[in-house]
């Protein structure tokens, strides 16, 4: 199939886009990269009547350090990501994750903020978002606002950014390196999205855990954080056991349901699975 009919908008500037989402409001859609709004608009699962193109708009394709943050541009793309230009945990995750988004030609165009704004329930940047507690600015012709990860994803494919808000970067918090990050995944092919997807990061101190964050996704509409399984780990020795008895927490504390993928139990198995590799 074809899309339906749209009107196109090619805006040099930020300031234009923000004047045509105040003008058309929820009939516009932001296009990006347009990894996932073409396809939906091919199959007329989403029929815009205007498309806000922001490939020419500058200041939104860069990652920079910022004080204790990573500041990622909305329109970073996914391959950008697998060679980030500073080192440390964060950006091993970085790569790990990004390499498991997709396939090339779509990790080539698709990007972060556009990921992030999509929301689909499996996406590897909406779990480390939401796992490494992120903020995310959104900016309309009212002004910006920031947005805790914790209160962005609100059920699958919906966020609270308003219709005529436009997500312009993502800040993750640097993690020093006192850190150690994971990142594991599973899904039925290469490419494909994951049927659970988990990451982890620890502080450690004295060889003991001081602070922890897991996350997963493929166990429900949203992106979760672990909060049991994060609290098993604090005061441990990061070793085996530590590691063994989180990730059985997790498996019990995560309530995914039974799809045509795996049993709700077939979930539970691959989140003590998934966090075992990513601890490890």
């Amino acid at each position: 199939m074809k899309p339906a009919a749209f009107q196109y908008e090619r805006p040099r500037d930020e300031a234009e886009v923000l004047d045509l989402l105040a003008e058309h409001g929820d009939e516009a859609k932001i296009l990006a990269g347009g990894q996932s709004l073409v396809p939906m608009m091919n199959f007329r699962l989403a029929r815009p009547a205007v498309i806000i193109d922001i490939g020419a708009v500058p200041g939104l394709g860069e990652i920079s350090r910022k004080e204790e943050t990573v500041a990622i541009g909305t329109r970073v793309r996914h391959i950008e990501l697998e060679r980030p230009p500073f080192n440390g945990p964060l950006s091993s995750l970085l790569a790990t994750a990004a390499r498991h988004v997709g396939h090339i030609p779509i990790r080539l165009r698709g990007t972060f903020g556009g990921s992030i704004a999509h929301a689909d329930p499996a996406a590897e940047w909406c779990l480390l978002a939401r796992t490494l507690d992120a903020d995310v600015t959104v900016a309309s012709t009212r002004g910006e606002r920031v947005i805790a990860a914790s209160d962005l994803f609100q059920s699958a494919f919906i966020t609270s950014i308003a219709d005529d808000e436009l997500l312009t970067e993502v800040r993750l918090p640097w993690l020093s390196s006192d850190w150690k990050a994971g990142f594991s995944e599973f899904s039925r092919r290469a490419g494909d999205f994951a049927v659970v997807a988990v990451t982890s990061a620890v502080r450690l101190a004295d060889g003991h855990v001081a602070e922890a964050r897991i996350g997963a996704v493929g166990v429900g509409a949203i992106p979760v954080r672990l909060a049991q399984a994060e609290a098993a780990l604090v005061g441990q020795p990061l070793g085996p056991v530590a590691i063994n008895a989180a990730s059985d927490v997790a498996g019990q504390e995560v309530d995914p349901r039974a799809d045509i993928h795996g049993s709700a139990d077939y979930r539970r198995d691959l989140v003590r699975a998934l966090i075992r590799r990513a601890l490890s």
